[in-house]
């Protein structure tokens, strides 16, 4: 399979402290934040994480009692300026690649990364792969 990051989700109660425990639990496990962002539908919400050791964080919040599940995203590296996301968005279009959900954050060296869920993760990689793409693995954020 071509380059993917292994993506953590957990769902959790809408409520204060939930977030402070997860936190709390990667510290005290030495696993680093590399991304992350919480969706929330009434009285639940969806935590999706990036991680240094997604193996690790995973096991680690099951053993703690969180609902989880590892999903497998494309990261995709592109310029911090303007105009870049409408060419992702275009090419996405172009590729016929329906996104799921997204979210991005500013890297290093005046770049950004957009890490995307896909419905159809194979033909996306296929196709991003041959326009030339530069897609990233957990250990490109770093």
């Amino acid at each position: 399979m071509a380059k993917t990051i292994k993506q953590i989700s957990l769902f959790s109660e809408n409520k204060p402290g939930r977030l402070a425990k997860v936190v709390d639990v990667f510290g005290k496990e030495n696993i680093n934040i590399r991304a992350f962002t919480i969706a929330e539908s009434g009285d639940f919400g969806i935590i999706r994480i990036v991680v240094d050791c997604p193996d690790k964080a995973y096991n680690v919040l099951k053993r703690e009692g969180f609902t989880v599940s590892e999903t497998d995203v494309i990261g995709i590296e592109i310029n911090d300026e303007p105009g870049s996301m409408k060419e992702v968005a275009e090419l996405f279009a172009e590729g016929s690649i329906n996104i799921d959900y997204a979210y991005a954050f500013v890297g290093r060296n005046q770049k950004a990364v957009l890490i995307v869920r896909v419905a159809d993760l194979e033909n996306a990689l296929a196709f991003l792969q041959n326009k030339g793409i530069p897609l990233l693995e957990i250990n490109d954020l770093l």
